[in-house]
C-alpha cells in the first residue's frame, strides 16, 4: 500500500471512530449502531489521502487536516449508504460486509445515510477551528464539499445513472454523468486540501483540474474492475453493472481501450500540477495507483 494512503486510512479511521462513538451517544439504539456501522465502513481512503496530499502540497502541514479528510469521508459514506439501496443499486455487500439496509433494514439505512450529512458539517465545523481557518475559507470548504454531494454533483450524477439503465450510452454521456456521481468529490477531496492550506487562485485552480481528471480515471478503473475482477477481490458485486443493464467505459470502449483512456488522464492530471506550480510525488503516486488498483 502507498505511504500516503496507509497514513490516511489510520489517521481518518481514528477520527471516524472518535464520531461513531460520539453518535451512538447521541442516538442510543438501532439508529446510532445503523449511523456507527455506516460511517466506519472500511475502505481505501483514497478521497482522504488527496485532502492530505493536496493540502501538503501547498504548504500546509498541520496534523488536524486529517479532520477535513474525516468530513469527505462522511459524505462518501452517507453515498455508500444509498446507492446500495434497493431503490437503487439494491447490492447486498460492500466492501466486504453486508450493506448497511442488510446489516438493518431499509428504513434505517435510509435515515442514517441522510443523518451523515449534517455530520459531516459537524465534522468540517470542528477541523476548520482546528486549524485555526476563518469563516470565510471553511464557508468555501462547505460550499465546495456540500455542492460536490448534491445536485450538481454526486446525487445529480447518480440520478442521470439511474436514467440510464437499459440505454445504450456514447461515450459523452457517460462522461458527464460520472464526473458527477463519483468525480465531484474526488475533485472535492483535492480542492477542499488546497483551500485548507488558503491557495492562491492558479494553485487552486490547478488542484480542482488535477481532481476532474483523477475523478473520471477513478470511474474508468471502477468499470474495468467491475468487468474482471472477483467479488472476493472487490469486497462488492462483481459484474453488477452488467446485470442492471448499464453502459460503462468498458461497454462502450472495451478493457483495452478503458484502461489506456484511464491511464491518459491519469498523466494529464499530473501535468496540471505541473503547469500550476504545485507538483507533488505523492498526488502523482495516487494517481497512478487509481489507475493500477487491483480492488
Amino acid at each position: 500500500m502507498l505511504p500516503a494512503l496507509a497514513e490516511a486510512r489510520e489517521r481518518t479511521d481514528a477520527r471516524l471512530e472518535q464520531w461513531a462513538a460520539r453518535l451512538r451517544q447521541r442516538a442510543p439504539g438501532r439508529d446510532g449502531e445503523a449511523l456507527a456501522y455506516a460511517l466506519m465502513s472500511p475502505g481505501k481512503r483514497v478521497r482522504a489521502a488527496l485532502v492530505m496530499a493536496s493540502y501538503r502540497a501547498l504548504g500546509g502541514n498541520a496534523p488536524a487536516i486529517d479532520a477535513v479528510a474525516a468530513a469527505v469521508e462522511t459524505v462518501h459514506a452517507y453515498s455508500l449508504v444509498h446507492d446500495d439501496l434497493p431503490c437503487m443499486d439494491d447490492d447486498d455487500l460492500r466492501r466486504g460486509r453486508p450493506t448497511t439496509h442488510r446489516a438493518f433494514d431499509v428504513p434505517t439505512a435510509t435515515r442514517a445515510g441522510w443523518l451523515l450529512v449534517p455530520v459531516a458539517a459537524e465534522v468540517l465545523a470542528e477541523a476548520a477551528v482546528e486549524l485555526g481557518l476563518g469563516d470565510r475559507v471553511l464557508g468555501a470548504m462547505a460550499m465546495e464539499l456540500f455542492e460536490a454531494g448534491g445536485v450538481g454533483g454526486m446525487v445529480g450524477g447518480q440520478w442521470l445513472d439511474l436514467e440510464a439503465e437499459g440505454r445504450h450510452l456514447g461515450i459523452e454521456q457517460l462522461v458527464g454523468i460520472h464526473r458527477g456521481k463519483t468525480g465531484a468529490l474526488i475533485r472535492a477531496s483535492c480542492v477542499l486540501g488546497a483551500l485548507a492550506a488558503e491557495a492562491d487562485p492558479e494553485r487552486l485552480a490547478a488542484l480542482g483540474d488535477f481532481g476532474a481528471d483523477i475523478g473520471l480515471a477513478f470511474q474508468i478503473s471502477d468499470d474495468v474492475l467491475d468487468s474482471t475482477a472477483t467479488s472476493e477481490t472487490l469486497g462488492k458485486t462483481a459484474g453488477r453493472d452488467h446485470l442492471l443493464g448499464k453502459s460503462t467505459y468498458v461497454s462502450v470502449l472495451g478493457v483495452e481501450r478503458a484502461s489506456a483512456e484511464a491511464g491518459e488522464l491519469a498523466e494529464r492530471a499530473i501535468g496540471h500540477l505541473i503547469r500550476g506550480g504545485c507538483e507533488s510525488p505523492a498526488l502523482a503516486m495516487l494517481a497512478r495507483y487509481i489507475v493500477s488498483r487491483s480492488f
